[in-house]
Protein backbone atom coordinates (compact mmCIF):
# COMPACT_ATOMS: atom_id res chain seq x y z
CA UNK A 1 0.00 0.00 0.00
CA UNK A 2 1.00 3.45 -0.90
CA UNK A 3 0.91 5.77 2.36
CA UNK A 4 2.40 8.23 4.29
CA UNK A 5 3.40 5.37 6.98
CA UNK A 6 6.15 3.72 6.87
CA UNK A 7 6.29 0.86 4.95
CA UNK A 8 6.96 -1.07 7.96
CA UNK A 9 3.35 0.22 9.42
CA UNK A 10 1.87 -0.79 5.94
CA UNK A 11 3.30 -4.54 6.70
CA UNK A 12 1.68 -4.26 9.95
CA UNK A 13 -1.62 -2.90 8.99
CA UNK A 14 -2.06 -5.63 5.58
CA UNK A 15 -1.14 -8.53 8.85
CA UNK A 16 -4.19 -7.16 10.71
CA UNK A 17 -6.71 -6.38 7.97
CA UNK A 18 -9.69 -8.98 7.21
CA UNK A 19 -12.21 -8.83 4.97
CA UNK A 20 -15.35 -7.59 6.21
CA UNK A 21 -17.63 -9.83 4.52
CA UNK A 22 -16.15 -13.32 4.90
CA UNK A 23 -12.87 -12.20 7.61
CA UNK A 24 -10.76 -13.70 5.58
CA UNK A 25 -7.30 -12.25 5.13
CA UNK A 26 -5.96 -9.66 2.80
CA UNK A 27 -3.06 -9.19 0.45
CA UNK A 28 -2.01 -6.91 -1.91
CA UNK A 29 -3.05 -7.37 -5.61
CA UNK A 30 -0.07 -8.55 -7.84
CA UNK A 31 1.60 -5.89 -10.57
CA UNK A 32 -0.30 -7.85 -13.49
CA UNK A 33 -3.47 -7.93 -12.09
CA UNK A 34 -3.45 -4.38 -10.80
CA UNK A 35 -2.51 -3.25 -13.98
CA UNK A 36 -5.81 -4.98 -15.34
CA UNK A 37 -8.01 -3.81 -12.99
CA UNK A 38 -6.61 -0.01 -13.21
CA UNK A 39 -6.72 -0.22 -16.99
CA UNK A 40 -10.32 -1.81 -16.57
CA UNK A 41 -11.53 1.30 -14.37
CA UNK A 42 -10.08 3.70 -16.83
CA UNK A 43 -11.67 2.48 -19.68
CA UNK A 44 -15.42 2.00 -17.57
CA UNK A 45 -15.34 -2.05 -17.44
CA UNK A 46 -14.57 -1.76 -13.64
CA UNK A 47 -17.72 -2.08 -11.25
CA UNK A 48 -18.02 -2.83 -7.57
CA UNK A 49 -20.55 -5.54 -6.15
CA UNK A 50 -23.11 -3.01 -6.88
CA UNK A 51 -22.80 -2.51 -10.03
CA UNK A 52 -21.40 0.51 -10.12
CA UNK A 53 -18.98 1.83 -12.29
CA UNK A 54 -16.06 2.49 -10.42
CA UNK A 55 -14.46 5.46 -12.19
CA UNK A 56 -12.11 7.05 -9.54
CA UNK A 57 -8.33 6.28 -9.68
CA UNK A 58 -6.16 3.86 -7.27
CA UNK A 59 -3.17 2.63 -6.51
CA UNK A 60 -3.51 -0.62 -4.93
CA UNK A 61 -5.84 -3.06 -4.39
CA UNK A 62 -6.45 -6.04 -1.21
CA UNK A 63 -7.41 -9.63 -2.33
CA UNK A 64 -9.49 -11.63 -0.14
CA UNK A 65 -7.94 -14.67 0.08
CA UNK A 66 -10.27 -17.05 -2.11
CA UNK A 67 -9.37 -14.22 -4.83
CA UNK A 68 -13.31 -13.45 -5.43
CA UNK A 69 -13.36 -10.19 -3.78
CA UNK A 70 -11.04 -6.86 -3.79
CA UNK A 71 -11.03 -3.65 -1.55
CA UNK A 72 -9.23 -0.41 -3.85
CA UNK A 73 -6.98 0.92 -1.88
CA UNK A 74 -7.35 5.23 -2.46
CA UNK A 75 -4.87 7.83 -1.52
CA UNK A 76 -3.28 4.97 1.06
CA UNK A 77 -6.75 4.42 2.84
CA UNK A 78 -8.10 0.76 2.15
CA UNK A 79 -11.78 1.33 1.35
CA UNK A 80 -13.50 -1.85 3.42
CA UNK A 81 -16.95 -1.50 2.28
CA UNK A 82 -18.84 -4.52 1.58
CA UNK A 83 -20.99 -2.74 -0.71
CA UNK A 84 -17.35 -0.82 -2.59
CA UNK A 85 -16.06 -4.48 -3.73
CA UNK A 86 -14.67 -5.47 -6.56
CA UNK A 87 -15.23 -8.99 -7.80
CA UNK A 88 -12.26 -10.58 -9.06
Amino acid sequence: MTSVCAPSKDRELLAILRCPESRQPLRLADPILLARLQHSAKTGGLKNIRGEIVSDSFEAVLVRDDAHRGYLVRDGIPLMLIDESIPL
